[in-house]
């Protein structure tokens, strides 16, 4: 069991930034890919980024790179997400995933969730 709570969520203006924090419980957090997907209200679950156990490869797609970037502390079992330049479009419920493999999160079929956390982008 891999226990997920995320943190940071929040209303902002579009342009702005946030940071999500999602601290995991248990000794084996070092040893499973982490990431992050959404869902806004009536769409599909999207991927949002994934970071690899050791920290050393990072994914996003298209709609968020080169304004948000994932990153982990191991020492500390929290993996964050920067988000910047913040669009409407972004606005959604945005969820932690931990998996053993970063596909698995890209692909939605993860091993653990978290609860969720709301951000809302205002324009």
């Amino acid at each position: 069991q891999v226990p997920l709570v995320e943190s940071g969520g929040g209303l902002v203006q579009a342009g702005g930034s946030l940071r999500l924090s999602c601290a995991a419980s248990g000794r084996t957090f070092s040893t499973y890919a982490m990431g992050w997907l959404r869902r806004a209200p009536g769409k599909e679950r999207e991927f949002v980024a994934a970071i690899t156990w050791s920290g050393s490869s990072t994914y996003y797609p298209d709609s968020v790179k080169d304004r948000f970037t994932i990153s982990r502390d191991n020492a500390k079992n929290v993996v964050y997400l920067q988000m910047n330049s913040l669009k409407p479009e972004d606005t959604a419920v945005y969820y932690c995933a931990a998996d053993r493999s970063w596909s698995s999160i890209r692909d939605g079929h993860t091993a653990y969730w978290g609860q969720g956390t709301q951000v809302t982008v205002s324009s």
